[in-house]
């Protein structure tokens, strides 16, 4: 029995040794815990998504574009993080292509408008200058949904959500899968086709 035991032991120590070498050639990054994403990089992420989940009339000037345009109004508040997530990435078999626009009026070949929150003394006049164009707007100025916008974020807790006025996007011919809808914190509008 005493044999045996020992025999165990003696097969078990190369096992455990391979093990720990094995382990110990895994990369560090590995076991290091992933940083948290910046509140940008969430609102990048959400930017993009939205696109695959809205559709844009078949006569929208962004249409007449090769590319998948999602612009910024003015400063951009991304910094790199907005160019940096979208490169490579495409909508709808078009490359997505990031613009950064000094007037409302230039965004109108554009598919998403983001709106920074230090436009909120302008935004009544931003969304004047868009009319009834088809482009999406979205933006974290506060009570931008109830102000005309179409999806505003929200931080709720150290979580970013979102809101959506469905009348607003409807009104300029914008349709929102009932995916996105069912993930927004709030639907604000009712739909023009009753579904």
């Amino acid at each position: 029995m005493a044999a045996a035991r020992h025999c165990f032991r003696a097969a078990a120590a190369p096992i455990a040794i391979a093990a720990l070498v094995s382990l110990c050639m895994v990369p560090i990054g590995l076991f290091a815990q992933t940083p948290k994403p910046s509140e940008y990089q969430v609102k990048a992420a959400y930017i993009y998504n939205f696109g695959k989940f809205v559709k844009w009339p078949a006569n929208a000037a962004a249409n007449q574009n090769d590319s998948f345009t999602i612009c910024v109004l003015d400063d951009d508040p991304f910094g790199s993080v907005l160019q940096s997530t979208l490169t490579g990435q495409s909508i709808g078999g078009r490359p997505v292509a990031v613009r950064r626009v000094p007037k409302p009026q230039e965004a109108i070949g554009c598919r998403i408008l983001f709106i920074k929150a230090d436009e909120e003394s302008h935004l009544k006049g931003i969304l004047a200058a868009l009319g009834e164009a088809s482009v999406l707007t979205v933006s974290d100025i506060s009570d931008f949904s109830n102000r005309g916008g179409m999806i505003q974020f929200v931080l709720e807790g150290d979580r970013v959500r979102f809101e959506i006025n469905r009348a607003s996007a409807e009104g300029a011919g914008l349709t929102l899968t009932s995916d996105l809808l069912k993930v927004a914190v709030a639907v604000k509008g009712a739909s023009r086709t009753g579904d």
